[in-house]
């Protein structure tokens, strides 16, 4: 079998590059079409004259492609844009969309970076629209995702699918653990689907264990006076953060109280369970897909400063239950969300909509 991964998409974000990696280990052959826009990007599709220019751009380039003889054109994250060029080139092909999020959901409903009412908020509604219901097929992440995505834009059943994010094999496995303290550590953008208040309230709460924090966002302000057990360090490579989680005591997933906070599981919590580093994080829908309390993660009321920092306690001082809970955690990963497990589940969606 023979897929054009097509478009603008971020070639080093998770989602694509795990996507690639796994389709390519399940025998698939995958060629890439791509036109770089959002490399580097603070915000994707930021509104502005600039970010429109850029993506005008690419999107002529990209509507001369060809469509390599592929049996299948995959348009990967963030690829809204890209769904009309991707129609034309796939020539009756089918196209699949891997969204990983909607653009209004995300910019305008969880970031807040743009009024509801302004006409960015329209456009990205619009575009939203027309490139899921271009979709012979839409790969959501969790089944929380699809139901907001077929509720949303009116998709019908037997154009959704899921497949989970994972992580990328070739970096996040087990390995020895380093030998440090006991520390909680938290990794990702500094946005306000990860409940950053909330995992500052818990530091606050337990000045005994410390609180690592990777990364940066729009939230930065909130580190700028943070308890003197929290350490925030902006930005590390990506190769060092299997280190960074083997290190670790205990990760930490997400905490947000948005709508959108329900419907995701996040890189970061499937990066701790591929490391075998024990996870906290919230009781969502969406986490109750894959993990079970006590089992293989601990899950804590979302937004509840108190429930988490009890959970980071209760790990801290039980050694045997850290052991349980990353083993069976890693376990859980390798039967639903290793690249081996999604390689054949991307394979047979991909098989099963070019047969249509």
């Amino acid at each position: 079998m023979r897929v054009l991964y097509f478009g603008t998409y971020e070639r080093d974000y998770p989602r694509n590059a795990q996507v690639i990696s796994c389709l390519r280990e399940a025998g698939v052959e995958v060629l890439e079409r791509h036109a770089p826009v959002w490399e580097g990007r603070r915000h994707k599709f930021s509104p502005g004259i600039r970010a429109l220019a850029r993506a005008a751009a690419a999107e002529a380039r990209l509507s001369f492609a060809s469509a390599e003889d592929a049996d299948v054109l995959v348009v990967g994250y963030p690829g809204h844009l890209d769904m009309a060029s991707a129609k034309r080139v796939a020539r009756g092909r089918p196209v699949v969309f891997n969204p990983l999020v909607s653009l209004e959901d995300t910019i305008v409903g969880d970031r807040r970076i743009v009024s509801p009412r302004s006409p960015a908020a329209t456009a990205m509604r619009m575009v939203d629209r027309l490139a899921f219901r271009r979709a012979d097929l839409v790969v959501a992440d969790t089944a929380a995702h699809a139901r907001y995505f077929l509720e949303r834009f009116g998709l019908r059943d037997d154009r959704l699918a899921v497949c989970f994010v994972g992580a990328e094999d070739r970096l996040f496995r087990p390995g020895p653990r380093k030998t440090s303290a006991f520390h909680a550590l938290f990794v990702g953008k500094l946005i306000p689907l990860h409940g950053l208040e909330t995992i500052l309230g818990a530091a606050a709460l337990c000045p005994e264990v410390e609180f690592r924090i990777v990364g940066s966002g729009q939230l930065d302000d909130l580190l700028s006076g943070p308890p003197d057990n929290v350490v925030w360090e902006r930005w590390i490579e990506y190769e060092r953060l299997p280190d960074l989680y083997r290190t670790a005591g205990c990760a930490l997933g997400i905490f947000g109280v948005s709508e959108k906070a329900a419907r995701v599981i996040p890189n970061k919590a499937f990066q701790a369970l591929a490391t075998e580093t024990p996870l906290i994080t919230a009781d969502t829908p969406a986490a109750r897909e894959l993990l079970e309390h006590e089992r293989d993660a601990l899950l804590v009321a979302p937004g509840n400063p108190e429930a988490l920092a009890a959970a980071v306690r209760r790990l801290a001082a039980d050694s045997v239950l850290r052991g349980e809970i990353a083993s069976q955690g890693r376990a859980t990963y390798e039967t639903h969300a290793s690249e081996k497990a999604l390689g054949q589940r991307w394979r047979t969606l991909l098989e099963r909509v070019a047969s249509r």
